[in-house]
């Protein structure tokens, strides 16, 4: 897959459908995608087990996936889930509770993905309970 040529927009797209993907295969089944309000944006809603997760996605490209010896290094994408963007992503998630009158427990957690230059490959971390 050529992924030089995709603009910022689709890279983010395509790491939100691998984060997606990713979840599913490990039991998530995902209740909505790119929630908006005003006070801000949510990637994914996905649901487990009885508990909904607000998942936040960022997503890279690099040269090579992340050595898990050295899990900060040059190419990692939780550098961008800073805490000012997790704030946001917890207050749409109580705004969305409590509209879809959600009784249940809820959590806000992270996805990143890394996306290979040369192949288009991807590597997922999934980050539970990020706040």
């Amino acid at each position: 897959m050529d992924i030089q040529s995709k603009s910022r927009k689709e890279i983010g797209t395509l790491g939100e459908k691998l984060a997606s993907a990713y979840l599913k295969r490990r039991g998530f089944s995902i209740v909505d995608k790119n929630v908006a309000r005003k006070t801000g944006e949510i990637d994914l809603i996905a649901e487990k087990e009885g508990v909904l997760h607000f998942v936040e996605v960022k997503t890279i490209l690099a040269d090579e996936f992340p050595d898990p010896n050295f899990p900060r290094d040059e190419y990692d994408p939780s550098l961008n889930l800073h805490e000012a963007k997790i704030r946001k992503v917890a207050r749409t998630g109580e705004w969305y509770v409590a509209e879809k009158e959600w009784e249940g427990e809820w959590q806000v957690d992270g996805c990143l993905v890394w996306l290979r230059r040369r192949d288009g490959m991807a590597f997922v971390r999934y980050l539970p309970q990020i706040v």
